[in-house]
Order: structure tokens, then sequence, then C-alpha cells
């Protein structure tokens, strides 16, 4: 017995846009997986010390963002990739006792709940990609962490936020539905859809929901001409677990790399079942200093303690611009 329900502005789709809701709908899968591997190189000299998921918008490092939104879809545990040497960023969830009980003796108790956050949110450890091999590689490194009754992965790109939540629920409905593998897309103006990964997809004529769509391929950064879609890879994906066996099977790439789209690919071409549901909120893209900026100032702009005073700030400075 299904039942519709108006999921409303939630990543899904147009506010009040309609999905077909199962009751008893299960969570996005147990697992969530986070590559955090990379040298951040697009950021040094700053991370040359401090790995770039840690870096702060406004004052929480990005990849406990991440993990907020992957706790709140019902997740149960974070599986971290990590590269030899850097582990400040699994660091970061682990209970720091000298410093909670001093900030509680200072009475500096709203410190001390920001602080006690990352570990609270749930069961985290890592997995070390020993060589840079691509993302494909990366997400291959966990499969034997798992356990043996998990049909499915969530994988979160540290590097995307995406606002505001709801994605992953969705995106677990639509698994729920139609099986197989699903993938978040943003859509993106024609004059910048060349600096992505595009989808070629096609709609369901039986979804309720018209931002959810079918699957067919996809484009590495095409030229605007002949990009398929204005729809472009959001770094989130729950992934079937054929996905490793799709891993093993594909040829390394450039520099020896696998690419998780060729496998995804393949699953395509033989059949499997994957979708896309189009998320119609907010992306920032912390992967580069430019949109790194942009989302610290959102942020702040949204906060009592630090947005008016921005806000007054900016609108004087781009007087003078």
């Amino acid at each position: 017995m299904t039942e519709t329900q108006t999921v409303g502005n939630q990543g899904d789709g147009s506010p009040g846009a309609e999905y077909e809701f199962v009751p008893n709908t299960p969570p996005i899968p147990k697992t969530a997986i986070v590559p955090a591997a990379g040298l951040g190189t697009r950021f040094l000299p700053a991370t040359k010390t401090v790995p770039k998921e840690l870096l702060p918008v406004v004052d929480t490092p990005g990849i406990e963002l991440v993990a907020e939104e992957a706790k709140s879809a019902g997740a149960e545990r974070l599986l971290i990739i990590t590269s030899p040497g850097k582990d400040g960023v699994v660091a970061h969830f682990v209970e720091d006792l000298v410093l909670e009980n001093t900030l509680e003796k200072r009475g500096k108790n709203a410190m001390l709940a920001k602080v006690r956050n990352a570990p609270s949110l749930m069961h985290v450890s890592s997995v070390i990609q020993e060589k840079p091999l691509g993302l494909g590689h990366a997400v291959g490194c966990v499969e034997s962490q798992l356990d043996d009754d998990e049909d499915a992965i969530a994988v979160l790109l540290p590097d995307d936020l995406v606002l505001p939540g709801g994605v992953l629920e969705v995106m677990a409905r639509t698994r729920q539905r139609r099986g197989g593998t699903v993938l978040c897309a943003i859509e993106v103006p024609t004059e910048k859809i060349s600096a992505y990964g595009v989808f070629d997809v096609e709609p369901l004529p039986d979804a309720h929901n018209p931002n959810v769509m079918r699957l067919k391929g996809m484009v590495e950064k095409p030229d605007a001409a002949d990009a398929p879609s204005n729809y472009a890879a959001a770094g989130r994906y729950i992934l079937d677990r054929a996905i490793f066996d799709a891993l093993r099977r594909i040829k390394p790439g450039a520099g020896g790399e696998l690419q998780l789209t060729d496998a995804i690919a393949l699953l395509i071409e033989e059949g499997h079942p994957v979708h896309v549901v189009v998320h119609r909120g907010t992306r920032h893209d912390l992967g580069n200093p430019g949109g790194y900026l942009k989302a610290c100032v959102d942020f702040a702009l949204d906060r009592d303690d630090y947005g008016p005073d921005l806000r007054e700030f900016l609108e004087e400075r781009l007087k003078q611009a």
C-alpha cells in the first residue's frame, strides 16, 4: 500500500513536489563513505598542515557538516577514506576530554557543546587509500569493511555542501522503489556546464516526482554545445553493492586511476537500474578557494552572531568596489 506525500522544499525538487511515499521507508544505507584522501593542492600552502576537509565554514569544519547531513538522513556509521599520514580528519571525531573539562570548568557551555558535537554524531572510522588512484579506487577500498547484509552504501563528497537537507532521503526512497543506484544532480546554467560531469537523462513516465529521472549515461566536462543536459553531478551517491564488482572490471584511465563514473556506466550498460534525483536547493563547492569563500559568507549571513555585522560590512564594502 502506498500513499502520496508532499515533501516540500527538502532537496527533492520544487516546493510541494509529490513523491510516492512508502510507509516504513528505510533510511539511507547504514554506512556513509566520505572520500578524503586528497592533498588539497588548490588550498596550498594552508593544506601543508591542515587537511582541506578541516577548513572551517565559519567555525565548523566542512567534514563535520557532511557528517551531520549523513546522520540526519539515517546513516549509522561514517567511513572516512584517508591517505597515509592524514589522520587529522578522523581525529576531529575523537573526544578531547582535556579540552572538554577545561571548557566545562570555565563555564564555556556553548563552546563545549560545539566541541562535543562531532564525536557524538555516529561511529567514525577510517580506511587508508595507499595510493591516489581515483575516486573509484577509493570507493573500492571500503568493500571489506561492510557487513554481509549491507546491499548499498552512501557516498558523500566532502567538497560538496548540498542544502537544504533531505536529498539523501529522497534518493533512498527512489532506490527502494526502483532499485539499483541513485545519483544526485543539480541544474547548471549552459555557460557553466563545461566545468562539470554532465548526466544524459530521460523522464520516467510513471514518476510522481519530475525531478526523478533515469540515467542513460554521463559526459565529463563537455562543451556547452555537446552537453546532453544541464544536469550535473552534485557529490551525493547511493551505490548498489554491485558497484564493487563493476570497479573490478573496468580499466584504469590516465595515471592508473579508476573512475567511479566508468563503473556506473558499466552498470547502466549491463542493465542495472540507475536513476538521478535533481536537487533544487543550493550547492556550495568547498573544493576551491572561490567556492569555499562563498560558502563561508553564505553560512555567516544566516547566523545571528555574525550575520548582521557581516551584512553591514559587505554593503559598505561593495559601495567602494
